[in-house]
């Protein structure tokens, strides 16, 4: 069963993935407005996998018969001086909720919860691959600078983008 303070964890960590996708939902707008549809579509693409990950832990807790309980979205930054600022806030705020994940394997450790911290396993996978793929869009857009033609192609291949739905949701865990 699942502890009081890891399911308040849990709980707190469905607002931080919903505040996320709002986030990514943001930057896809502004990005947007700037004329980079396709650096766009990436940002919309990561605010589907932020509701998804809210929704992984949503099934977990129901899972675990606990309660969810929604909170308030705080308010998120709605303007970027570029497509490298969006894309180093991203890698930024990646690191961050990979620190979060952290704390709740430390809570799920500290609770002895083997359940938990084969759920949270996947999150860590997870983690590694968003920090490398922000890493790797922050190194792009360094290396192109100011080439239009470069940001060009970058925005065109990330239109192509597909959403992939998380293999625990399609799962029904």
């Amino acid at each position: 069963m699942i502890s009081k303070k890891l399911a308040k964890a849990i709980n707190d960590q469905i607002n931080a993935e919903m505040w996320s996708a709002y986030l990514y939902l943001s930057m896809s707008q502004d990005i947007y407005a700037k004329g980079f549809h396709g650096i766009a579509h990436w940002f919309k693409v990561q605010f589907l996998e932020e509701q998804a990950h809210a929704a992984i832990m949503i099934n977990y807790l129901h899972s675990q018969d606990a309660k969810v309980v929604l909170a308030p979205i705080a308010k998120v930054q709605t303007e970027w001086k570029s497509v490298l600022a969006a894309f180093e806030d991203t890698l930024k705020h990646e690191k961050e909720v990979t620190a979060m994940i952290n704390n709740l394997c430390d809570i799920a450790d500290d609770d002895k919860d083997r359940a938990a911290a084969n759920f949270l396993a996947w999150f860590i996978d997870e983690q590694v691959e968003e920090e490398k793929a922000a890493s790797d869009l922050v190194n792009h857009c360094k290396m192109l600078g100011d080439h239009l033609g470069g940001m060009i192609m970058l925005d065109k291949e990330l239109g192509a983008r597909q959403y992939q739905t998380p293999a625990p949701l399609k799962q029904g865990s």
